[in-house]
């Protein structure tokens, strides 16, 4: 919200999210009930000309310029050796820790995750059913489509249960200036309804 409020292009919004990052790192619950569950945070960060994925890892961060095809997150790293952008210190706090040699190419999906890389876009999983579903409609992809992969309940796109889904969003940002920005937000706790 901060990087929508302060920036007037991705990047910009991009350099406002890590530099708050930054000052003052991130955490806290991520449910309203007693049980302490907490993650990092990935953002899809889009305006009319480009559109960039953001991975964090405590104060440590990772970007990528989004070039073309399409591109999804979902609770995991998924920024792997494309890095566009990094935090300063990325490299050597790995190196610092064991977790990079560096020598082998630089790889912050697996650095800096315990998920295997290479498993990603073919283990059955929310981030795979949504590579999937989006690589389904590629090149055709129209704002009823992106509604229709959002309440996708067969994937674990939208969730039930302990963990639900509980807000969707679906922008159509035109490259021609003269057309209007249109942001679809579901209304209820279901993207379904």
């Amino acid at each position: 919200r901060l990087g929508l409020e302060r920036a007037d292009t991705a990047e910009k919004a991009l350099s406002v999210i890590v530099d708050l990052l930054e000052k003052y790192g991130q955490g806290g619950n991520c449910m309203e009930s007693n049980m302490v569950f907490t993650y990092h945070n990935s953002f899809l960060i889009a305006d009319r000309k480009e559109a960039w994925v953001l991975e964090t890892s405590g104060k440590y961060w990772a970007a990528e310029k989004v070039e073309g095809g399409v591109r999804n997150i979902s609770n995991q790293l998924s920024i792997t050796t494309k890095i566009d952008r990094e935090h300063p210190e990325l490299k050597e706090y790995a190196k610092s820790n064991g977790w990079w040699d560096g020598k082998k190419e630089f790889d912050f999906a697996a650095t800096y995750s315990y998920v295997n890389t290479a498993r990603m876009t073919t283990s059955r999983g929310r981030y795979c059913e949504g590579y999937k579903l989006l690589n389904k409609h590629k090149g055709s992809i129209t704002s009823e489509i992106m509604m229709e992969i959002l309440r996708d309940k067969e994937s674990g796109i939208n969730m039930e249960g302990g963990f639900m889904t509980t807000g969707s969003m679906v922008s159509v940002l035109p490259q021609q200036p003269n057309l209007p920005c249109i942001h679809f937000f579901t209304g209820t706790p279901d993207p379904a309804r």
